[in-house]
C-alpha cells in the first residue's frame, strides 16, 4: 500500500490533517486592500404599487393532430359529359349540334300607309313614304243597327276633329235608339276631349228607362260633369261643347239641346222642321226680325249664349217631343253641315239628292252627306247622325 499524496484525506477520522502543500501554481498571499471610506446609505425609494393582477388565461387546449393529407383522386375522363364540340366544325358524317339562336322579336302591326301601301313605325310615321297617319278620331264612323248610323269628320279647314257623336241602337228593339252629338268650341283649349266625354256621359244616362225629360235633364247634367272633369285635369283651362241629343220610342223622338249643334225631322211625305233652337247671337238677331240668311253669315253667325263646360251660366238643356212614326229621317248635326243648308227645305233637298246616289243605308247616307259638306268648302268639323223612322219606304227618298 502506497503513501497517500498531500492531497489525500486520511482514513481515519481521529488522524491529524496534515497542513496543505504549496503547488506550483498557487500565488504568494497578497496583502489586504486597504478599507475602503463608507458611502452613505442610499435614500429609499418610493415604494411602487403593485403591478394590477393579470387575468388568467384558460389552457390552452391540446391541439389534435393533424390527420395526413390524401393525395386527390383524378377524376373519371368524360365523368362531367363529353367535352364541348369546337366551333367551327366539320362533320363528315352526321349532323352538327343545333346553334344557340336568339329568338326574333315579335314585329308588330301598326297599320298601312293608305298612300302608298307602307308599314306604319311605332309613332305612325310611314316608313316608306314617310306619310304621317291620321288620326283615327279625324274620321269616326258608327252604325250600332240596321236603322242607325253616323259619321264624325274633321273636315278640309281644321286641323283637328273637335266634334264628337255616340249611338245606341239594337235590332231587336227596331221601335228604340239613342242619338248624342256634341261640337266642341274651337277657341277653348281640351275641347275635342271634352265633346266626346260630354257625348258618352250623355248616352250612358239616355239608354235607361224613366220619363224621358227627366232623362234629359240627367244627361245633361251628367255631360256637363264630364266636360267639368276635363277641365279639373287641365287647371287654368276651360274646354266647352254644346250638346244634342235625341232618344226615340214607340214613334216619338224627345230631343234635348244646349248651344247650336241641331235635330231635324225630314218626313218622306210632309213638310221637315228644325226640332231646335239655337242658343247663339244669330238666333237673337233672328228674333230680332234680321233675317237668317244674314243672320247666320254675320260676324255673330256662330256666337253661341250657351253651352256645357267650368264657365257655363247653366247646363239645363231645352226640350221637345215629336211624333216620328211615319216613314222619314231623325238627323242630329252639328253646324259642319247645317252652315250650307240651314233651313229644313233646304237640308231636305240635299238629303234626298244625296240619297239617290247613296242609297237607303243609313251609314252610306251619313257619309255622302259628309261628303257633300266637305265638297262645299268643309270650313268646320262635320257630323251627321241618322235614325231611319217609321215601317215603309225604308229607301233614303223624301217627300
Amino acid at each position: 500500500m502506497s503513501d497517500p499524496t498531500p492531497d489525500t484525506m486520511p482514513d481515519e477520522p481521529t488522524a491529524r490533517i496534515p497542513a496543505p502543500s504549496r503547488s506550483a501554481t498557487e500565488q504568494p498571499l497578497q496583502p489586504p486592500d486597504e478599507p475602503q471610506p463608507l458611502q452613505p446609505p442610499d435614500e429609499p425609494q418610493p415604494l411602487q404599487p403593485p403591478d394590477e393582477p393579470q387575468p388568467l388565461q384558460p389552457p390552452e387546449e391540446p391541439q389534435p393532430e393533424s390527420a395526413p393529407v390524401e393525395p386527390e383522386e383524378e377524376p373519371a375522363p368524360f365523368s362531367g359529359g363529353p367535352p364541348p364540340l369546337p366551333e367551327p366544325m366539320l362533320v363528315l358524317d352526321g349532323d352538327l349540334p343545333p346553334a344557340d339562336v336568339a329568338p326574333q322579336q315579335e314585329q308588330v302591326d301598326h297599320g298601312t300607309c293608305t298612300s302608298c301601301g307602307g308599314a306604319y313605325d311605332e309613332e305612325g310615321w310611314c316608313t316608306q313614304c314617310g306619310e304621317r297617319r291620321a288620326d283615327p278620331r279625324h274620321h269616326v264612323t258608327a252604325a250600332p243597327s240596321s236603322a242607325v248610323a253616323g259619321v264624325c269628320d274633321r273636315g278640309r279647314r281644321h286641323r283637328d276633329n273637335e266634334d264628337a257623336m255616340a249611338l245606341w241602337a239594337d235590332d231587336a228593339e227596331p221601335d228604340r235608339a239613342v242619338l248624342v252629338v256634341c261640337d266642341g268650341v274651337s277657341s277653348a283649349p281640351r275641347s275635342a276631349e271634352a265633346s266626346l266625354a260630354a257625348a258618352q256621359a250623355a248616352l250612358e244616362v239616355l239608354v235607361g228607362d224613366g220619363d224621358p225629360q227627366e232623362r234629359h235633364e240627367r244627361a245633361a247634367e251628367a255631360a256637363a260633369d264630364a266636360v267639368i272633369e276635363v277641365a279639373a285635369a287641365h287647371p287654368g283651362e276651360s274646354p266647352s261643347c254644346t250638346y244634342v241629343s235625341a232618344v226615340v220610342h214607340q214613334g216619338r223622338a224627345s230631343v234635348a239641346s244646349i248651344g247650336d249643334s241641331r235635330a231635324y225631322w225630314l218626313p218622306d211625305d210632309s213638310e221637315p222642321l228644325r226640332l231646335t233652337s239655337d242658343d247663339s247671337m244669330a238666333e237673337e238677331q233672328v228674333q230680332a226680325g234680321i233675317s237668317r240668311a244674314e243672320a247666320e253669315a254675320g260676324p255673330l253667325g256662330h256666337t253661341i249664349t250657351r253651352w256645357l263646360g267650368p264657365d257655363a251660366p247653366d247646363h239645363r238643356p231645352a226640350t221637345v217631343e215629336h211624333d216620328v212614326s211615319s216613314p222619314g229621317w231623325l238627323m242630329l248635326c252639328s253646324d259642319g253641315l247645317w252652315n250650307y243648308a240651314s233651313e229644313p227645305t233646304d237640308l231636305a233637298a240635299v238629303v234626298r239628292a244625296v240619297a239617290g246616289r247613296t242609297g237607303d243605308s243609313p251609314g252610306e247616307l251619313a257619309q255622302g252627306l259628309v261628303d257633300w259638306a266637305n265638297e262645299q268648302g268643309g270650313a268646320d268639323n262635320i257630323t251627321v247622325a241618322l235614325a231611319r223612322c217609321g215601317a215603309a219606304r225604308q229607301d233614303g227618298r223624301h217627300g
